[in-house]
């Protein structure tokens, strides 16, 4: 996401080694295009109010180079566990530990920086893919997903929807088309559902509403391998602009795969207001940043409701989504109201998107923004994005 300058970058380098003392301390840094100076410094896990002040440092020492118009710094620390210092290897060359406050198990971690690169499956005819994810349930992730969906097929663009979930697949009830029945195309692919303007294919057309989803990890990975790769989602004529990827909640093998083989062009995170989502959320950032996929930005939902009176009530809490947009650097997508027309249109089958109120308004200008925002990712490189207590 960002762009040095040689000049500049230079003299950054320069005063970086002067105000730290040793260059050791300084990880790696980038310019922005406007000037802003991201510093990926090294942490001292046995003296962390040293750290702070090489921070403080360092932040005061990159303003102070020309043409430098903001300045942040963050830490980055390895440090072996109490249970096994005296066995600790160490990582793999590349690999950094993410510390308390967005932990992921050592297993994904290391899952996450494989030895070999992986291959990833590309899509056929498919131009762009946009997971929507969360680490938590129950945030309004689909919601987010269907309307997003609904709205950039709106703004005519040619939009397919997956539904990952497979425990828990509500796209076909939130679309209408619960009687959908994806039929086999003479090549063997599967022919996507159309409803409201997008194609979609879901776990939920193929099994009984009420049949309990029994599978184990190899199994649902194979039925999402087969929804992406195996179905016509677009043609050589007219490829899918944009498809859209309503992600399971959590972090676990599923998401984990997805992140890690499907050729993803961005993640957008949905949470809501209160600690007990966001704390959630850095682990799914945590996951994207660790399987280099680039982060579009945070969405935040039931941000308030609007009494009568045109009083707003912060019944989640409050600027939650922005501050973690603020900590790791993030745009702010969209901070989404509780409003009647977006759960109307989830249980009637006609996504909120498509009425002519407020809820429509507002799918409408996050599409936009997230466009906008896949659009300078192509131009620049995501930063990394790292970790701190």
């Amino acid at each position: 996401m960002f762009q040095s300058k040689d000049a500049q970058f230079t003299a950054l380098k320069a005063a970086m080694t002067a105000a730290l003392g040793d260059q050791n301390w300084l990880e790696s840094l980038q310019i922005g295009e406007n000037g802003e100076a991201l510093l990926i410094l090294r942490a001292d896990p046995d003296n962390l109010p040293a750290s702070e002040r090489r921070r403080k440092l360092a932040i005061e020492a990159a303003l102070s180079v020309d043409g430098i118009t903001d300045a942040k710094a963050v830490m980055t620390a390895e440090r072996p566990t109490a249970d096994n210092q005296d066995e600790e290897q160490a990582p793999a060359p590349g690999t950094k530990r993410i510390r308390r406050g967005a932990r992921l198990s050592e297993k994904a971690i290391q899952d996450g920086q494989p030895k070999a690169p992986l291959k990833l499956d590309p899509i056929p005819f498919v131009k762009r893919i946009i997971a929507v994810a969360s680490a938590k349930g129950g945030v309004g992730k689909s919601t987010v997903s269907v309307n997003m969906a609904t709205a950039l097929s709106q703004m005519g663009y040619s939009v397919g929807l997956l539904d990952a979930d497979i425990y828990g697949p509500s796209i076909p009830t939130m679309l209408g088309v619960e009687d959908g029945d994806p039929q086999s195309l003479p090549d063997g692919r599967l022919e996507p559902i159309t409803a409201h303007g997008l194609k979609s294919l879901s776990i939920g057309y193929l099994t009984e509403v009420d049949a309990p989803m029994i599978w184990r990890g190899p199994m649902v990975m194979s039925a999402i391998r087969q929804m992406l790769n195996d179905a016509a989602w677009g043609t050589e004529n007219e490829p899918l602009d944009l498809l859209i990827i309503d992600t399971p909640p959590g972090t676990g093998d599923a998401a984990l795969t997805l992140a890690q083989r499907i050729p993803l062009d961005g993640a957008i995170i949905v949470t809501t207001p209160q600690n007990i989502a966001l704390a959630d959320v850095r682990r799914g950032i945590a996951m994207f940043t660790k399987t280099a996929v680039p982060i579009v930005g945070i969405v935040e939902t039931m941000s308030w409701f609007e009494d009568p009176a045109g009083n707003r009530h912060a019944l989640f809490g409050e600027g939650g989504g922005s501050a973690m947009a603020t900590q790791f650097g993030l745009p702010l997508l969209a901070e989404l109201p509780i409003l009647m027309d977006i759960r109307e249109g989830g249980d009637n089958g006609i996504p909120a998107a498509l009425t002519a109120g407020s809820a429509s308004a507002a799918f409408q200008a996050l599409s936009q923004r997230v466009l906008n925002e896949l659009d300078r990712l192509v131009l620049k490189p995501a930063p990394d994005i790292l970790f701190e207590d």
